[in-house]
């Protein structure tokens, strides 16, 4: 994101074309690495999904989870959406343009120099990210290893539980609680409902949620099974998204 440039206003912009005219000279510069697809202004898109590449962990987990993210985005909004993922490294300024990022993993997370340089860069300046614990474990070594990233950069007392009454919740469909996953009570991580989300605001702006729900295995389905569900399950992935965009 910009510097100074709200997420709202930014994603105006960047509909209209004019963010090439907003990203600084060496953002505008830099060239995508061969093999990567670089998100700095996809003309014709409202919204592609990034995910996050970092050296530390296993970042590419739940492989099919964005292609059912994308399908619901499509099916149920107006959103003129990229039908493809696109991973970035977090060192790479490209992400800087992102609408919204994804970030996950089981082991650890130990951010390098230039990948907790643009983590907090975005963060601070207007980026969204959604950081989801494979584990679905608090004391497991990604929630331990990022909380304690998370304490870093931003604080000890950043990381805040979402009151239930939080826009989040109702920003696209209505939830009254965080949904559930399957994956929270089959005797693997620490065998928990977690009745909670928590997030990093900015200036009152959520710039950060974090969930050990590991909405990214429940979601990692190959997306024409959509069709066997009773309900949906990726609509709070929506709201994610949405209001991701739009606050």
């Amino acid at each position: 994101m910009t510097e100074g440039l709200g997420r709202a206003e930014f994603l105006r912009l960047l509909a209209g074309g004019l963010a090439a005219a907003l990203v600084p000279g060496p953002l505008r510069a830099a060239a995508p690495s061969p093999g990567r697809v670089s998100t700095a202004g996809r003309p014709g898109y409202d919204f592609w999904f990034t995910r996050l590449k970092y050296d530390s962990g296993d970042w590419d987990c739940d492989v099919r989870m964005p292609s059912n993210l994308i399908t619901s985005l499509i099916d149920y909004t107006s959103l003129r959406v990229d039908p493809k993922e696109h991973v970035l490294a977090l060192a790479d300024p490209a992400v800087l343009s992102a609408p919204m990022a994804y970030l996950t993993g089981h082991k650890l997370v130990e951010f390098n120099a230039a990948e907790r340089r643009n983590f907090e860069r975005y963060v601070r300046n207007g980026g969204f990210v959604l950081v989801d614990d494979c584990n679905h474990d608090i004391d497991g070594l990604f929630a331990k290893s990022f909380e304690r990233q998370m304490a870093a950069i931003f604080g000890p007392a950043a990381l805040k539980r979402l009151p239930a009454n939080h826009p989040l919740f109702r920003a696209f469909f209505k939830f009254a609680t965080p949904p559930n996953t399957g994956f929270e009570l089959n005797g693997w991580g620490d065998d928990l409902i977690h009745d909670y989300l928590r997030g990093i605001a900015i200036d009152g702006r959520l710039g950060l949620l974090y969930s050990n729900k590991d909405y990214g295995c429940e979601w990692d389905y190959d997306w024409r099974n959509k069709r066997f569900l009773a309900e949906d399950n990726t609509k709070f992935g929506v709201n994610i998204v949405m209001y991701a965009l739009t606050s």
